[in-house]
Parts: structure tokens; C-alpha cells; sequence
């Protein structure tokens, strides 16, 4: 194990995964207003799926690649990671599938939240599957260096989104966190995250309709 492997970012991102599922699952419950019409318009599951999509392409891209070139003779190390990537297309179709009902005028509330219901399912089971069994693999078998790989790559994929996934990330984490995070960044990005981007993103009612980004 490196000490120069710090998980801060990974655990960060499954917190703010966790956190937004739950505001997923508060609002295709709600008995008030139509799920459908409010998902479909809603910022936050714009975000969400941009978030997720990021983590697990470089995951799948850049971290699994790299620990199943050290594991390389033990079949059963390797074979969690297959498991892994199984999760991430399984959590896919289940999105895919939930798109799809927002614009399909057959498919009702009760259909969005079992769909929801089969997301938050998934996804915090592969979570916590990950947490408990991967993440323990990536600390004694990944190099510093193979580390630092994933993070660039995992960082040019949310390049383009930063301004909001920035924040996004930020968005209820602990001090000691957030200050780790933010001293990651080059000095332009914490300049323009401290004084623009999280203001901006305070801003933003995410889960409410038309605040799609």
C-alpha cells in the first residue's frame, strides 16, 4: 500500500451519490405533485447522472485496468472486479431506463419509482460492495502512480461540468473534507470554485422543476 493513496475523493463521491438518492427518493414518493413531470426538468438528475457517469468511466477506464494488471494470477481478486463492472452496467440500464419512462406518455408515477426504487437499490448495494471489498484492494495493491492516473482521468471527465460538479461534490461535506478537496485543485479552479461556483451552485434549487442545466 502507498501512503500517497489518499480516498478522500471516492468516499466523497459515493457520499454525495448517497445524498442525492435520497432526494431521488423523496420526490417520485411524494404524494403532492406528478414525479415524472418534476424529474424530467430537474437539475439534480442532470447532475446526478453526470457525477455518476464520470466516477464509473474512470473507473472502468483507468482504475480497474491498472489493479487487474497487479492482480494478475488470482482469479478471485479478479473476479470481484468483474463483479464490479457488472454493477456499473446494471446501474446503466436501470438510468437508461428511467429516461426513458420520463418521456414515455404510457409509463406512470408508479413505474418512475420502482425504477427509482430499483436505482437506489443498486446503487447503494455496489456502494457499499465497493466500499467493503474493492476499495480495500485498490489500498494495498495500486501504485501511487496508477493512483494518480485514475484521479487525472476521473478529472478530465468532469472538466467540461466543473463549475457545478465542483460544488456539487462539495455540497455537504464535513470541513476536514472540504478542505482536502479543495486543496487539490490548481489555484484558477480554487479561485473560481471558492468565489463563483459555489455561490452560483447555492443558488440553485436542483430537485425542483426547470432547473435543468
Amino acid at each position: 500500500m502507498s501512503d500517497a493513496i489518499d480516498l478522500t475523493v471516492m468516499y466523497a463521491m459515493h457520499d454525495a451519490l448517497r445524498r442525492e438518492l435520497a432526494h431521488l427518493d423523496r420526490l417520485t414518493t411524494a404524494a403532492d405533485h406528478d414525479p415524472r413531470q418534476t424529474l424530467a426538468t430537474a437539475a439534480g438528475w442532470t447532475l446526478f447522472k453526470k457525477a455518476l457517469q464520470a466516477h464509473h468511466t474512470a473507473e472502468d477506464d483507468a482504475l480497474w485496468p491498472s489493479l487487474r494488471r497487479n492482480l494478475a494470477g488470482r482469479p478471485k481478486d479478479l473476479a470481484l472486479l468483474e463483479v464490479m463492472e457488472a454493477e456499473h452496467a446494471a446501474i446503466a440500464t436501470v438510468i437508461r431506463a428511467i429516461d426513458g419512462a420520463l418521456t414515455d406518455p404510457a409509463a406512470g408515477s408508479l413505474r418512475l419509482g420502482q425504477l427509482a426504487d430499483a436505482l437506489t437499490r443498486g446503487l447503494a448495494g455496489h456502494l457499499e460492495h465497493e466500499e467493503a471489498t474493492a476499495l480495500p484492494l485498490v489500498r494495498r495493491e495500486l501504485t501511487a502512480e496508477q493512483w494518480g492516473h485514475f484521479c487525472r482521468v476521473q478529472a478530465r471527465l468532469v472538466d467540461q461540468d466543473a463549475p457545478l460538479l465542483l460544488p456539487w461534490l462539495l455540497d455537504g461535506a464535513d470541513e476536514p473534507t472540504a478542505e482536502r478537496l479543495l486543496a487539490r485543485l490548481p489555484a484558477p479552479a480554487y479561485a473560481a470554485c471558492t468565489a463563483r461556483w459555489i455561490p452560483a451552485y447555492a443558488d440553485l434549487d436542483r430537485w425542483s422543476p426547470g432547473t435543468t442545466v
